[in-house]
């Protein structure tokens, strides 16, 4: 069995303890905060309720606790306030991750990491910068959650399980990304042939439009926060999905962020396409044969988060 470190125990790295704990994906689990009443309360609140399945050790720990970790997941920063822009909230989370990355990454220099704080294509960016670790160790959770969000979403919509949809979401983890219809699938069949097909076979079905998808996957984020105040429940399931893909015995292809060396015409950011990860980490990016468009909206993305790292002092 693995070995998982955890920083920071606000709501999101709190919820990825929990869905580990009841999951046989590690038989040691550490979680780190800064708070230590917030991060033994959490780590107690768990236990508890760990009768229920095998043995499993959790502690609130520190950085020597996190020797020997397969695998590290930093989830500290703080949430966006009213007023703040995107440029302040990156620059103060970039400083919470300088004061993180010496410590940790002298605990652990072998493991595999998952970025998960906000704004994850930047944090990935300086973590990849100021770590001194080689990249395929490093995993930005990127659009894997916005992806799956999208499978959700063309599923409630055409009333075909999500299993058999194969549909991507590329570039930030945020307001430039998008959509590359032009590789998105049902079970081999692309999409736009898909509705057709159905409509042969009797099936009521409407075709979705492209443009309110891509406004249901970015904003869902801002309407959870708006509703409940957080989300977390929906990102740490996909981070415990990374987490399986790093210890599975063969790798898997999913959207996360990654630094870019000249793929698509981007170099010098990190960003989200298609890779292959697992066990020893981000092997490679996956080409995907995207429309001259598509590409475009790729580098527009790309420059988006140029401009914001631009913008901040590492």
């Amino acid at each position: 069995m693995s070995k998982i470190t955890i920083i920071g125990a606000g709501s999101v790295g709190a919820t990825i303890a929990y869905a580990l704990s009841g999951d046989d994906i590690a038989s040691e689990i550490v979680l780190i905060d800064v708070n230590q009443d917030k991060v033994e309360g959490e780590v107690m609140d768990i236990l508890q309720g760990t009768c229920f399945r095998t043995p499993i050790s959790l502690i609130a720990g520190t950085y020597e606790d996190a020797v020997g970790s397969d695998i590290v997941i930093i989830t500290s920063g703080i949430a966006r306030k009213p007023g703040q822009t995107r440029i302040e909230l990156a620059q103060t989370n970039v400083e919470i991750l300088k004061t993180i990355t010496p410590d940790i990454t002298r605990a652990c220099p072998n493991a595999l990491y998952i970025i998960v704080s906000n704004p994850v294509d930047v944090m990935t960016y300086v973590f990849t910068k100021i770590s001194g670790l080689p990249e395929n160790q490093i995993i930005g959770s990127g659009t894997i959650l916005d992806s799956a969000r999208l499978r959700f979403g063309i599923s409630e919509r055409l009333k075909v399980a999500q299993k058999n949809i194969h549909a991507y979401v590329f570039g930030e983890h945020g307001d430039t990304s998008f959509i590359p219809w032009s590789c998105a699938y049902i079970s081999g069949v692309p999409i736009k042939e898909y509705y057709d097909l159905m409509r042969e076979k009797g099936r009521d079905i409407v075709e979705i439009n492209e443009d309110e998808m891509l406004t249901y996957v970015q904003k869902s984020g801002g309407q959870v926060i708006a509703k409940k105040g957080a989300t977390f429940y929906a990102v740490s399931t996909a981070v415990c999905n990374l987490c399986e893909i790093c210890l599975a015995a063969s790798d898997s292809i999913v959207t996360i962020s990654t630094m870019m060396h000249g793929e698509y015409g981007i170099e010098d950011v990190c960003l989200s396409t298609l890779a292959l990860v697992g066990p020893d980490g981000v092997q490679c990016k996956v080409p995907m044969r995207l429309t001259d468009a598509e590409i475009e909206q790729l580098k527009a993305s790309a420059d988006a988060l140029k401009n914001v790292i631009a913008q901040i002092e590492l």
